[in-house]
């Protein structure tokens, strides 16, 4: 057990002051501090000793340099039991500070605030850090706290204790420290990273915020937990019980194609990460019913997103056929009654998503992949028609649509669609022809065509069999990246069977 006779208080954030001054006061721990910290506690009617007054050196640099000072150092980072340790506080007439309260300040919050850059770093705190890791690291004699949400297990400790902390809380709360200077010092690197272009520096330092520790992964033997880099998600629920691991997987894979549609247009359908419905129909209850046709069966047990909001007339649609997850821009009250009569139906609520985290990251053991996400924004100009035959103004956006939807489906992928609609869906096949066939076959058993087929490739077609089971099944237009060493043979047979082909200049793999 460690006596705490001496306490530096200076926080940023002076919520939950009052009981933690009432704990301090009990145990007669002395309070030094600085700032508004220091204004704050007299305020509040608690006796402390500004920090200046404490060390002889008033503050300077308009503030910069307060707590930087050998006194307030020495004090924390001596050890107890060191000799000649003791015999320099005694020299230099230093005391003991045995428990050190300090949050930083609010870097992360004035990012969200301000671009100005001067205000930026004017909040990147450099004392309160320093203090901390000093703290942390002598936790064998050094108590540090740096969240007013650790006040409340502070007080249980001084209480159960009589005025001291145990081993094991200090070493707890070092765990902690370290972590928070951490995860502070990478909110840092990650700012000035950003504002230098510099997307693959040296050091990659990634930090994130736990969110919840989900029951299992994507098996129920493998751990799991949703972490983010903000404090919460953006996205609500509103409905039904705990997320899986499996959900979660699903529905950001949901949003992520949903957002790259039309605005306030469209419904994605997903199972296990693969879109296997989408339409852009402006109706809401047409477009629902249009993904649904696309592949009913596979559609089943799924999670559907619409990027609008629901309305009455669909939750009833919706409530007809079994989905785990529905997401959309909110719900209509009328909505909510309908599809909360499913007890096990999770509804999310997504209004206030908006992606746009630039890099995505896969993790083998030790090592990380890691790339730039594939939301380039289609335009004309990225295309180039390569047959005879020119596409009529329909075809060329259903043409960017179903291209669109095929970089979101796992490699190799075929996508056929028809007046704003998929129709056919092949995906993760080692065989681009076998996407073909899956595409084709789906399309042959749950749809019926009131217009011309097109049908959208993730990458080249390396001869022309896979261009000619499509032409052969009705299509009429192909999108596809070129690059190909056989590009010429795939623009002859598409001549010669009158069939409008389009190359991307991107290709589209997602594995």
């Amino acid at each position: 057990m460690k006596k705490i006779k001496k306490a530096l208080v200076s926080v940023s954030d002076k919520k939950n002051l009052k009981p933690l001054l009432n704990t301090l006061k009990k145990y007669k721990i002395e309070i030094i501090s600085s700032g508004g910290t220091y204004k704050e506690i007299k305020k509040l009617g608690y006796k402390c000793t500004e920090i200046s007054d404490y060390t002889g050196s008033a503050e300077i640099l308009g503030g910069r340099v307060k707590t930087l000072h050998p006194k307030i150092h020495a004090g924390i980072l001596n050890k107890r039991n060191n000799k000649s340790h003791q015999l320099d506080l005694k020299k230099n007439n230093y005391k003991n500070i045995d428990l050190v309260i300090v949050n930083f300040y609010p870097f992360e919050e004035t990012l969200k605030k301000t671009i100005n850059h001067k205000k930026i770093i004017e909040n990147i705190d450099v004392g309160g850090p320093t203090m901390v890791r000093a703290a942390a690291k002598n936790y064998n004699d050094v108590t540090v706290i740096v969240s007013n949400s650790q006040y409340e297990e502070l007080k249980n400790e001084l209480v159960k204790f009589n005025g001291s902390t145990s081993l094991e809380f200090r070493q707890k709360m070092s765990q902690i420290a370290f972590t928070e200077t951490a995860y502070y010092d990478a909110l840092i690197s990650r700012y000035f990273n950003e504002i230098t272009h510099n997307i693959f520096p040296e050091k990659k330092i990634i930090f994130s915020n736990l969110i919840q520790e989900l029951r299992y992964g994507e098996n129920p033997h493998q751990k799991s937990a949703l972490y983010s880099q903000n404090k919460s998600l953006n996205i609500k629920q509103l409905h039904g019980k705990q997320l899986s691991y499996n959900n979660y997987n699903d529905i950001f894979a949901a949003l992520t194609i949903s957002k790259s549609l039309p605005k306030n247009r469209g419904i994605v359908i997903v199972k296990h990460a693969n879109p296997c419905g989408v339409s852009i129909l402006k109706n809401d209850v047409e477009c629902y019913k249009s993904a649904l046709t696309c592949d009913p069966i596979s559609a089943f047990g799924g999670i559907v997103s619409c990027n609008f909001k629901i309305s009455k007339k669909l939750a009833i649609e919706l409530s007809k056929l079994f989905f785990e997850v529905i997401i959309a821009k909110n719900f209509e009250s009328s909505a909510l009654k309908i599809l909360k009569k499913k007890k096990n139906l999770r509804l999310i609520d997504a209004s206030n998503f908006n992606p746009i985290e630039i890099l995505k990251f896969t993790s083998v053991d030790k090592n990380l992949l890691i790339q730039s996400e594939d939301n380039k924004t289609f335009s004309k100009k990225d295309f180039k028609v390569v047959s005879k035959k020119k596409p009529s103004k329909s075809q060329f956006n259903d043409l960017i649509f179903a291209l669109n939807v095929c970089r979101y489906v796992k490699s190799n992928a075929i996508v056929l669609a028809s007046s704003k609609t998929t129709i056919g869906i092949g995906s993760g096949q080692p065989s681009r022809l076998d996407s073909c066939q899956i595409a084709i076959d789906k399309m042959k058993k749950f749809t019926t065509p009131t217009s011309d087929i097109v049908a959208a490739s993730d990458a080249f077609f390396p001869f022309i069999d896979g261009i000619e089971k499509l032409v052969q099944s009705g299509v009429k237009a192909v999108i596809q990246p070129s690059g190909s060493i056989n590009d010429k043979k795939v623009i002859e047979f598409a001549n010669q069977t009158g069939t409008v082909l389009i190359f991307s200049k991107t290709r589209h793999f997602r594995h």
